[in-house]
């Protein structure tokens, strides 16, 4: 009877020293859920967790908000590149947050500035209650054509669909 609480307490500790050590991985990234997805009319969607996010070329810039205190440095990816990255072509989009606001924006010609989903300020991933995990953000503060209420409106947070609009 010893014999066996022994060996359950050993393979108890045994498992979760693998877990802090990072021997086992708790989640692979086929598991990982989807924190964005792409909506095409006729096709399946395309489900892209954060780590798949993260594997594309990622862009960054600072800038103060209406929404935030300060100046911040967020980065993400270039929503023009994620479209390009999926073969993906669009003259427009719409973006839907998780409380299901949603607004239509065009897709910036490829040598426009555009917004970036943004996936970490100030080198952190943002929490749903930081507006995260993905906000659609404008570099406002390197021009005033980015501090319009029409961009405001467009800069969703906690974005979680983009569909493609033709």
């Amino acid at each position: 009877m010893y014999v066996f609480s022994f060996l359950r307490y050993t393979i108890f500790v045994m498992g979760l020293l693998a877990l802090m050590t990072g021997w086992v991985k708790a989640q692979t990234d086929a598991e990982a859920p989807a924190v964005l997805k792409i909506v095409q009319s006729s096709q399946e969607p395309f489900m892209l967790s954060m780590a798949a996010l993260q594997a594309l070329d990622q862009e960054s810039f600072e800038t103060s908000t209406i929404w935030t205190d300060g100046v911040h440095e967020f980065r993400g990816v270039c929503l023009k590149e994620l479209l390009k990255h999926l073969n993906v072509t669009a003259d427009e989009v719409i973006a839907t947050a998780i409380n299901d606001y949603a607004v239509r924006l065009p897709v910036p010609a490829e040598d426009e500035d555009g917004p970036i989903l943004a996936l970490e300020m100030d080198g952190a991933p943002m929490s749903r209650r930081g507006k995260g995990p993905v906000w659609l953000m404008y570099p406002y503060d390197s021009h005033a054509k980015f501090r319009t209420q029409t961009i405001y409106a467009r800069s969703v947070w906690q974005l979680n669909t983009i569909e493609i609009v033709r």
